[in-house]
């Protein structure tokens, strides 16, 4: 019967909280209503300041974070959520712009357990997503 196997997308999609940070609107409503397609429940934050009390209050299995942007950027605002002991096994994918293998060092040196570049794949951020929440919770190992 459809949706009664664990491992069937709407078992594992369907419930999952995706916290989306960043600062541009068009890509917070493009990526929100991707992953609410997907069967994603989704809050959002505009900044990396924000993002550590979005987290906290939200509780996400999941965090999809920019790297540039004012007020804090994702590189701060991820090695800050990595300091909250109820967020630290959340995994945190960057979004960005950036495509250098330094900027993917910094990603991962900060505590991102995943790098994607923008324009954003949809079909690879989904399946990274799936395999990050499906990794046992206290696994810190970069895709």
């Amino acid at each position: 019967m459809p949706g009664m196997n664990d491992n069937s997308p709407e078992r594992t999609e369907a419930g999952r909280t995706v916290l989306v940070v960043d600062d541009m609107n068009d890509n917070l409503i493009l990526i929100s209503l991707s992953l609410q397609d997907m069967g994603y429940r989704v809050v959002t934050a505009t900044n990396g300041a924000d993002a550590l009390g979005v987290a906290k209050l939200a509780r996400p299995d999941l965090i999809l974070m920019d790297i540039a942007m004012p007020q804090q950027d994702g590189l701060a605002a991820t090695r800050r959520i990595r300091e909250e002991a109820e967020l630290q096994s959340v995994p945190v994918i960057a979004l960005t712009a950036f495509d250098t293998d330094g900027f993917r060092q910094a990603a991962f040196d900060a505590g991102f357990n995943g790098y994607l570049t923008k324009p954003i794949d949809f079909e690879r951020l989904r399946n990274l997503i799936r395999k990050l929440l499906a990794m046992d919770k206290g696994s810190t190992t970069p895709l």
